[in-house]
């Protein structure tokens, strides 16, 4: 794999086509749940951004890597429960449907967490 991407365009790319088919439906399902969230390169993973990180994503040989922060975790802990876990990160194998609708519920409440973050700063400020 290449060790700097440009785009994200740039990154799926990089995948096999099975691959890259579900890095692109990963890629619209964030956007449909995030309309106003930007595309990044963040970590060398496709970032979305919206007042913040919002949420990013990778593929791997077995498995796609969905990093919500902690707090997406938490907050779907019971529907990710069968997924091997890190603090801000699941692991949906390759070898089984990908969830998208409840990626797009976590992306949601991510958006949700994030304007409510971004509305108490300007408030404070």
């Amino acid at each position: 794999m290449k060790t700097s991407f440009k785009t994200i365009d740039d990154y799926i790319a990089d995948f096999p086509p099975a691959v890259q088919e579900i890095l692109q439906t990963i890629r619209a399902t964030v956007r449909e749940a995030a309309p106003e969230a930007t595309e990044a390169i963040s970590y060398q993973m496709p970032t979305f951004k919206l007042h913040g990180n919002l949420v990013h994503f990778a593929g791997y040989k077995n498995h796609i890597g969905f990093y919500p922060v902690p707090t997406g975790i938490e907050a779907f802990k019971e529907e990710l429960s069968v997924y091997k876990q890190g603090k801000g990160s699941v692991q949906f194998p390759l070898d089984q449907p990908m969830p998208y609708d409840l990626i797009r519920r976590i992306v949601a409440f991510r958006v949700a967490e994030n304007v409510a973050k971004a509305a108490t700063k300007r408030s404070k400020g």
